[in-house]
């Protein structure tokens, strides 16, 4: 099972900013919730350390909405739309 891409470029961003506040020095307590955000990005790329969980996380988001404007554009060509009528 994958995690989502929404929810991988959270917690890649939810990492970059933890990393920044720690980098500038932040009194706001940071540390368990970077553990906390290392530990839910190896367990979501399947990796064991956090240099190898960023590396497999932007590789997957660089790709993942490859099949999503794929899916698109196959739908339009079959005369399908995939936004739903209101009413």
């Amino acid at each position: 099972m994958m995690t989502h891409p929404t929810v991988l470029a959270g917690l890649v961003a939810e990492y970059e900013t933890e990393s920044e506040l720690r980098t500038a020095g932040s009194r706001r307590p940071v540390r368990q919730q970077m553990e906390d955000v290392v530990y839910t990005l190896c367990v979501s790329t399947g990796t064991q350390d956090i240099d190898a969980a960023l590396a497999v996380a932007r590789e997957r988001l660089s790709t993942a909405w490859l099949g999503e404007v794929n899916d698109a554009e196959a739908m339009a060509r079959s005369g399908r739309s995939s936004h739903r009528a209101a009413g």
